[in-house]
Parts: structure tokens; sequence; C-alpha cells
């Protein structure tokens, strides 16, 4: 080769970043489920769910298996996902849509001792989002499915960091046409032939994303509306999952939970069917990544944005052994699966016991990535060295505000967790109760009165934590 020739290859590359130097920059493909529970994947121990997918993901990737929603519900999650922060700071405390303590005479929390706490119904502009920070480091990023963080255009996801939106607007599920089957009479994703399962449309338009951007670095957020409600699946699942429970003898079966009653058994064919059908679209999404060789140089990660919908609204699902489901407190509402997998980065088959919340995703994915960390004004915290070293994340307390009434039953109440303890505390009989979550899972012995000092000292860091956010709280109904 001439000196000329190479004295211009030189000047080209210097002046033009390689492919090379761009496919250094490893890609992110975040996927989040809606009202997934943490028992709902048969690697978790299912027998009635089939997710051959997810298991795919976890066998040859690290699993958490103390991993936490912010909320109980659904967009203060989707918030602290995309600030790193609690939703008791951002105000974000309600699932988007819910009534205003100024709008409850005509709901049917109307004639309860509280009125809930004031939430913000948007998440706020000038917070610098996870995507934002992908678009700013030079990634093309994409957003499909549920957003549910905005009431208005100018809070949706093109307003927030993503170049592509497909589907994500103010619906909290997919409540207009024809649900989930398409026409689906969404503001931003076009109708598909009749009959198109939106799960398999989300899927396909993420693998559609890949093929088009595989030479670039990507940050790809696929936030399926499954498994929320309304509970819809393909004839073909239905009966299959009918089929199946009649062959395992499976029966609807409950416990109460307060005043409700709290699934005890997975049973349901339809929900089963959404399980599946999920996993099917994750799948086709993880042989695109296989097929663009993209393995080694994409970051995995698949959250649900609180627990399985156990005891309201059908009951799809049982989280057992944790306690109740979404919208409550206990371990049910919160604790779900977290999986993060990179070939050939991150150690196969690991098992992370520590305890994790969904604030930490965004400075982990990107101090993982190189193009960030953890920021002064935020609570997350990198799970970078939790991940690749086998080191310790330090004795953290991680709180939970939720002062609001669930439509699944929950009551207003606020969180600590230290250590392997829990306090709750319930802002309607101003009580507290208190467990061991290493000894008692399922939540069952209230231990207050037998430690009263630790509940005392619990209760005080609490109270401090909430003064710290400036948390808004529910206040007397007169």
């Amino acid at each position: 080769m001439s000196k000329n020739l190479i004295l211009c290859f030189s000047l080209i590359f210097t002046a033009f970043p390689s492919l090379a130097q761009q496919r250094e920059k490893p890609n992110v493909i975040f996927i989040l489920a809606d009202d997934f529970g943490w028992m709902d994947m048969s690697n978790a121990g299912s027998q009635f769910y089939e997710t051959p997918n997810l298991d795919r993901l976890a066998k040859s990737g690290i699993k958490f298996t103390q991993a936490y929603t912010a909320s109980p519900v659904c967009s203060p999650t989707r918030a602290s996902i995309m600030t790193g922060k609690y939703p008791s700071k951002t105000y974000n405390t309600d699932w988007f849509g819910a009534p205003q303590p100024d709008e409850i005479s005509q709901h049917w929390t109307r004639d309860k001792p509280l009125k809930p706490a004031h939430y913000e119904p948007n998440m706020a502009l000038e917070e610098k989002t996870l995507a934002e920070e992908f678009l700013d480091a030079g990634y093309r990023t994409f957003f499909a499915g549920k957003w549910h963080l905005g009431e208005t255009e100018e809070f949706w996801p093109e307003n927030q960091g993503f170049e592509i939106n497909k589907g994500g607007n103010s619906k909290g599920a997919p409540s207009t046409g024809n649900k989930y089957f398409s026409p689906y009479n969404n503001p931003r994703l076009e109708d598909g032939p009749d009959g198109e399962y939106l799960p398999y449309r989300l899927g396909d338009e993420t693998v559609n994303f890949i093929k088009k951007h595989s030479d670039e670095p990507f940050f790809a957020y696929l936030a399926f509306y499954a498994v929320h409600t309304p509970l819809m699946t393909t004839p073909e699942l239905e009966e299959k999952y009918i089929k199946k429970r009649t062959e395992m003898g499976l029966e609807d079966r409950f416990e109460p939970e307060w005043n409700n009653k709290n699934r005890t058994t997975q049973a349901n064919a339809i929900y089963a069917g959404m399980v599946e059908a999920m996993d099917q679209a994750i799948g086709k999404v993880l042989d695109e990544i296989e097929a663009q060789g993209l393995e080694e140089n994409t970051l995995i990660v698949f959250f649900s944005d609180n627990g399985g919908l156990s005891t309201a609204e059908g009951s799809p699902t049982s989280n057992l052994p944790l306690r109740a489901g979404k919208g409550w407190l206990y371990e049910g509402g919160i604790r779900v699966p977290l999986i993060m997998n990179w070939a050939g980065e991150l150690q196969e088959g690991k098992e992370i016991q520590t305890p994790v919340i969904s604030m930490d995703l965004k400075p982990t994915i990107l101090d993982m990535v190189g193009i960030g960390g953890e920021a002064e004004d935020e609570d997350g915290k990198s799970l970078k060295n939790l991940i690749t070293d086998s080191g310790k994340l330090g004795d953290r307390p991680l709180f939970w505000h939720y002062p609001h009434y669930g439509n699944q039953g929950g009551n207003p109440g606020s969180v600590i967790r230290k250590g392997d303890w829990k306090l709750i505390y319930f802002y309607e009989s101003q009580q507290v109760e208190l467990y061991n979550i290493k000894n008692d899972i399922g939540e069952k012995q209230n231990l207050a009165a037998k430690e009263p000092q630790l509940a005392a000292d619990l209760r005080t860091q609490l109270f401090e934590w909430l003064i710290a956010t400036k948390a808004a709280l529910p206040r007397p109904n007169q």
C-alpha cells in the first residue's frame, strides 16, 4: 500500500469514528413487563406458566432474588427507572390517572378516613432521563409499548429522550380499540392487520429497530403492556392452558388478605397465555441479537414495574410464598424478577441475594456501558461491582412511600427495609408491622410487640427519611 493511500485512510478515520470505535459502545436492551410477579417465571418455580426465553436469559445471565420496585404500582416505578430517584422526591407517588385528593368525592375512596396525598401526574421534563443520557452519548434510542408517565403529548417518550416511539402514550393499559388486538386506536402505534396481537407487534417493532441500527450503538426500551389487564390472549394459547390446567388438576384458590381475597394458585389460563406470548416476543428479540452477532456487545435487562395482580381485578396470578400483590406494600407488591445478561461479560447462572431497587437501574446501566454512573441528586446506586466483582453494596436502608389507597386493597403506608428487617407504617391506624424477611418471607409474624426497641428505631429512621425527602402525606378526610 502506498504512503499516500495510508495517509488518506488515516485522515478518514481521524475525521470520522470507525465502525469498530462505534461498536465499542455496548448496546442496551431494557425489557419491562407490566404487573409481572416474582413467581411468574418457570425459572422462579412456576409449574403452570411457560417462559423458556426468560429462563434462557436467566440461565446465561445474572438473576437477582431480592429485587424491588420503588412502588407497588406502575407509574412511580417507571419514573424511578428513568430518573434514578425515589418517587417521593419527584412526587410521582401514584399511578398517573388516579384521583387527586380534591377529586375523591365521586370515587370509591370518598368515605375513607384519609385523603390521599397529592401527586404529580407527569414525569418532569427537567429530569434527565436514562434515555437522554444515551442520546447525549451518541446512541440511537427507541421506545416500544407502555409509557404512562405523562397526561399530555409533551411528556411522552419522544420528548423524554427517545427518537422513536411505538405505542407510548398516557394510557396505562390497552383500553382503546380492540385493546390487545388490532385495530388498537393508539395515537403512537399504527394499526396492524385485524387480529394482530399487541405483545407480538411490540416484539416485531423492536426487532425491526435492531435490524436497522445493528451497526450503531443503540438503547432499546421494550415496555410491554402485558400482562396488565384486560386479560386477553390468543385462542390457541388460551386453549393450551385450559387443557394444561385440567391435566394438572388445578383449581382457583384464595385466602383472606385484609378485606380482600388473595389468590394462592396459578391457574388462570388466559393469564398464562399472556405470559407465554410476552415470552415469545422476548424470544424474537433475543434471536435477532444473536442473528446480528451482537450478543457480546449487548447488555440485556429484564424487570417488572410491580408485583403480580393477586387481590383484585380478576386476581389472575399468585405470588406465594410472598404476601399479597400489586397495590400492597407487602413483598408480593414490590418484589419482582430482575435479570441481567451480557454474553462474555457477566457470569452465567449467578444469583445475587443483595436487596436492590429500581432506582439502581439507571446508574448501574450507565456505569456498565461506560457513559456515566451515580449522580449526586439521584438515589440509585451502581451495582456494577456487585455484579462483576462479587463485591458488596454496603449496608443501606431501602424505603417505600405509597400515601394512597390502592385499587387492589392496599392502604396508605411507608416502609423501611434495613438488613433482614422490614417495618411498614400504616397512616390510617398509625401502627407499624415488623417482619424479619429472611426468616419470614411471607410476612406472617408481626414482631413489633416482641421487638419494640427495634420497631421504634426503624420507625424513627423512616420518619427522618420522609422529612428529608419532603414527602407528601395523606391527610384526614373531613
